[in-house]
């Protein structure tokens, strides 16, 4: 392991390792616009969006960032803050609009250029097969529920594994399919908007599948040494108190948050506790013989996706609940300190509990931090500059957990801040800025905000000037 050393500059410094991966990460939803444009159908997003009181403001991402329009304009600025690498996803309305049948070859040819725009850069593609914009058609067809989805993703997983493989070198299958499952099924504040607990878990199994079986294509499809990963966005869980009850509490969320993607994909099978919390949802029967080893199959890292830390005591949580069997049991405590423009806490030391407990866990995967970063109120000064204090807070913050737990033995391989450009954040619309570029929606003028600037220095040099 690369022993983590002082930045020259001060004692107090922190370098990370020269392979380490500076990037950032968007969604395809989130930033392309162009939603009817070359033949792109409709997705459960631009579905979701136009149905009242479901996304602020009524917004949508027909528009967003316009990075369809603007992808050489966006590479040119990964390129001048000197990323080496770029996680985006792909859209798959854009590239088989149907979710069946053969590709469209202008939607892939979107994605050629971008992949060819990124290397002309020396800036490594890192390609997200499915964040979240599942064809209208297939969900039509019952969605994720239906198994058959998984087999739709996996076809799917083949069109772009062939037209992007020979120059693509990591690949993840899936963006937080907690998300997607709870979220878009159980909760009912992401598309497709439904409110069934039970077929919120047959969403997560098959999602899992979906995983499983598109790392089978990938190994079929791509170079043998290409980077197979899945992103999750695992909870750091801290029960509020010793007590027996709160410990219970936290044991049922960490079963629904984080056991029921990593125990099949690292393990092969779901705890008994999660198919015993669960009983009066589902007797589990929609797993099949053969599907946990598909699931299982071995990945190459781990991607994490964290915001901020969830505190959970005993007691109940209001419905409709994204967490099936845990409402009656569980509440949700909101940390001390400071909030960001979401009212999330800011807590980095969640995220160095999350990396340790996987470095125990999981000691032979890699992990990356694919996502972490910080909605705040920017807006553009009279002199157009764009100051953003508390994100640069906040991106410090975390990257000094990261290294912290990377000294402390975790085998973190890269980090992705969250977000490239200000975009459509889901259904809080454009009410939210995570970017570290602003992003002007009116004129799609984009300009580098102050964190922008800090995170150029921080990958020039390597890790943190000053910590």
């Amino acid at each position: 392991m690369t022993t983590l050393v002082p930045h020259p500059a001060t004692d107090s410094a922190l370098t990370f390792p020269p392979t380490f991966r500076w990037g950032a990460a968007t969604a395809a939803y989130q930033i392309e616009g162009a939603a009817n444009e070359d033949g792109r159908t409709v997705s459960i997003w631009d579905t979701f969006s136009r149905a009242p009181g479901k996304v602020h403001n009524g917004d949508t991402g027909d528009i967003a960032a316009d990075h369809y329009h603007r992808m050489r304009e966006d590479v040119a600025l990964m390129a001048e803050l000197g990323l080496t690498d770029y996680r985006f996803s792909v859209s798959w309305p854009r590239v088989q609009p149907t979710g069946r049948g053969p590709a469209l070859q202008k939607g892939l040819d979107f994605y050629r250029a971008l992949v060819d725009e990124l290397l002309a850069h020396d800036i490594r593609p890192v390609v997200t097969l499915y964040h979240w914009d599942l064809p209208q058609e297939l969900e039509d067809a019952g969605g994720w529920p239906e198994r058959d989805t998984a087999q739709r993703f996996a076809d799917y997983t083949a069109l772009v594994a062939e037209a992007l493989g020979d120059r693509v070198q990591t690949w993840t299958t899936l963006n937080e399919p907690w998300c997607a499952a709870f979220l878009g099924y159980a909760e009912g504040v992401h598309a497709p908007g439904r409110t069934e607990p039970g077929a919120a878990l047959r969403a997560a199994h098959h999602l899992n599948l979906a995983h499983g079986l598109g790392v089978g294509v990938l190994r079929e499809l791509v170079h043998p040494s290409a980077e197979v990963s899945l992103t999750l966005n695992l909870a750091a869980i801290r029960p509020l108190t010793d007590s027996p009850a709160d410990a219970d509490a936290a044991r049922r969320i960490d079963a629904l948050a984080n056991r029921i993607f990593l125990d099949p994909v690292f393990h092969g099978h779901y705890a008994q506790d999660l198919r015993a919390d669960t009983a009066m949802f589902t007797d589990w029967s929609f797993v099949q013989d053969g599907d946990l080893a598909a699931i299982s199959r071995p990945i190459d890292s781990l991607g994490i996706n964290y915001y901020t830390p969830t505190v959970v005591a005993a007691g109940s949580h209001p419905a409709p609940s994204p967490w099936p069997a845990a409402p009656a049991h569980a509440r949700f405590v909101p940390a001390p300190g400071p909030r960001t423009a979401m009212d999330w806490p800011v807590d980095a030391d969640g995220l160095y509990e999350l990396l340790t407990r996987l470095r125990d866990e999981l000691p032979d995967t890699p992990l990356i931090i694919t996502e972490n970063g910080a909605a705040y109120d920017d807006y553009a000064d009279p002199e157009g500059q764009v100051h953003d204090p508390d994100r640069i807070a906040y991106l410090r913050s975390h990257l000094k957990a990261v290294h912290q737990a990377m000294a402390a033995g975790a085998d973190v391989r890269g980090y992705f801040l969250w977000s490239l450009l200000d975009n459509f954040e889901w259904a809080y619309g454009y009410s939210k800025r995570f970017g570290m570029v602003h992003v002007d929606f009116a004129t799609q003028r984009r300009t580098l905000k102050d964190s922008a600037r800090w995170y150029a220095d921080v990958v020039e040099h390597g890790g943190l000037p000053y910590a």
